[in-house]
């Protein structure tokens, strides 16, 4: 995941689980499945760059695989109040499907939830798409500080600090639906004093004229070091014109779920309270869900977990 190219689709689904017990035992075998599913439909275009990665919520975790579980997994709390409210919303499974090409995305995502079959039921799906130069709907260009390399690898992966889960990740999702009509009535100035960059070069607005109050600067973290803390984005936007739907899908993946929740606090609340994310008078959060994201390998081994044994 830390190291895919930004692809030009992605499909996103978040699943809940049947309250039928005899389908978790669906569900777990189809862990051992995903993996061999994804090579399956990305041999039909090798240069499609096709990749899936899967998620489980809190409460799906203690469902179908018990003990041990990962450290830091809980479920995603509301944050805010009122029409400013990051909201949580129920989540048991995560597909995040990436490719260039989007009938891969839509053969893989049919694959896959075919062989789930009754087993979930799909709350919500968006199909994204790549805009322009990565720009999100708004006419910014989204997640220039994403971390690279090994540093995206550090930021985002689980190592040590809970060794059962190493190699797996925390993702945060969240829809956005932004009001277009509202949003380019301002002036391009107030947009950029708004995200904390200039729209056309992309280049961040100097820190003696970037508002406290800026999407950048709410969004950017440290730790007791000073030192800057990542989380990579892979966001997408997607829209109906037709419906006057236009949105961006946030996801967020880290080694902890803290540095997300974090933000989302300094976005919602402010930092300090009342200095909210003024992108918040024109773009509403209406899901977000955390999940664990296990390593390919755990993910295969999860297709023997039971809750009574707790173990592989």
């Amino acid at each position: 995941m830390t190291g895919s190219p930004v692809t030009r689709h992605a499909i996103f689904i978040v699943a809940i689980l049947s309250p039928i017990p005899e389908h978790l035992d669906t569900v777990r075998a189809w862990c051992g499945d995903v993996a061999a599913v994804v090579r399956s439909v990305g041999k039909r275009s090798l240069a499609g760059q096709l990749s899936c990665v899967c998620g489980f919520g809190s409460a799906a975790w203690d469902r179908l695989f018990g003990a041990p579980r990962p450290a830091q997994l809980h479920p995603f709390s509301a944050i805010g109040t009122g029409d400013r409210l990051a909201v949580s919303t129920p989540g048991d499974i995560l597909l995040h499907i990436r490719a260039d090409e989007k009938d891969l995305c839509f053969e893989l995502a049919a694959q896959l939830l075919k062989k789930l079959g009754d087993a979930v039921t799909v709350v919500d799906e968006v199909h994204g798409f790549r805009y322009f130069d990565q720009r999100a709907m708004i006419g910014f260009v989204d997640g220039t500080e994403n971390p690279e390399g090994h540093e995206a690898f550090d930021y985002t992966v689980i190592g040590q600090e809970d060794a059962p889960f190493s190699g797996g990740s925390y993702v945060l999702v969240q829809k956005y639906l932004h009001d277009m009509k509202g949003w380019n009535a301002l002036t391009v100035e107030t947009q950029e004093n708004i995200i904390g960059r200039h729209k056309q070069s992309n280049i961040e607005l100097d820190a003696d004229v970037k508002p406290s109050y800026s999407h950048s600067s709410l969004t950017t973290l440290t730790d007791e070091q000073g030192n800057e803390v990542k989380i990579l984005r892979d966001n997408m936007p997607f829209g109906k014109p037709g419906m006057r739907e236009f949105g961006t899908y946030f996801i967020g993946y880290a080694r902890s779920p803290q540095p997300i929740e974090q933000m989302l606090e300094n976005m919602f609340i402010g930092r300090p309270a009342g200095n909210y994310d003024r992108l918040l008078d024109f773009s509403r959060a209406v899901t977000g869900s955390l999940f664990f994201t296990p390593s390919v390998p755990l993910l295969e081994t999860l297709a023997d977990r039971t809750t009574a044994s707790g173990s592989t």
